[in-house]
């Protein structure tokens, strides 16, 4: 009989395998827990992640609207039409920058088009005609927006006059350069039929 048996205590064998089988018990049951509270995708603090949203660009709106749906045309009285030059007199060689501003007048959305088939640039002098804009326009394109009430829209970029007299048969050759050194000439414009009420006077040197 070994000093174990008869000290009644069990062999040394015994107890490692015992605790063998605890420290295995103990690591599948923090094995089980861990699975519960780490579930795939989770963060630490077990919340679940948020899928990425899609990125919304956040222009704004072109003016104006370029889709004006069911809205009615604008009428006569609705819309204001203004014509504009960038200075009031310009030096010898310098060209003038003509515009135009539209104002929806009314207290109602109203569509017109806008594009270059519609305007029209024309330069005065007295009664004499000197320069028209769709004398030589190339590639004239439409463009219908609707205004909204009491919107007012300018030209996106201004047209050049190069100072000389136009007419549609000088188109590829070359035109004569109009009277400065102090003239007086006077700029209407018109979109989509709505005419300028008053002209812009400029001074050519």
């Amino acid at each position: 009989m070994s000093t174990n048996e008869r000290n009644g205590r069990e062999p040394r064998s015994v107890y490692v395998r015992r605790r063998l089988w605890v420290l295995a018990g103990f690591i599948a049951v923090v094995a089980i827990i861990a699975l519960v509270i780490w579930k795939p995708g989770s963060t630490s603090d077990a919340s679940p992640r948020e899928s990425p949203r899609p990125q919304v660009s956040s222009s704004p709106s072109p003016t104006p609207t370029a889709t004006p749906g069911a809205v009615a045309d604008c009428a006569e009285d609705d819309v204001t039409v203004e014509a504009l030059t960038d200075k009031d007199t310009y030096a010898a060689g310098e060209l003038p920058q003509l515009s135009l501003q539209i104002t929806n007048s009314s207290d109602v959305a109203c569509s017109i088009n806008v594009g270059t088939a519609a305007q029209v640039f024309t330069i005065k002098s007295g009664s004499d005609v000197y320069w028209t804009s769709t004398d030589c326009q190339v590639e004239p394109a439409d463009a219908v927006v609707a205004l909204e009430a009491g919107q007012v829209v300018a030209s996106a970029a201004p047209i050049a006059w190069d100072r000389t007299r136009s007419t549609p048969s000088t188109c590829d050759g070359e035109r004569p350069a109009v009277p400065a050194a102090g003239a007086s000439y006077h700029l209407t414009t018109a979109v989509g039929g709505f005419e300028s009420e008053t002209s812009k006077q400029f001074i050519l040197g």
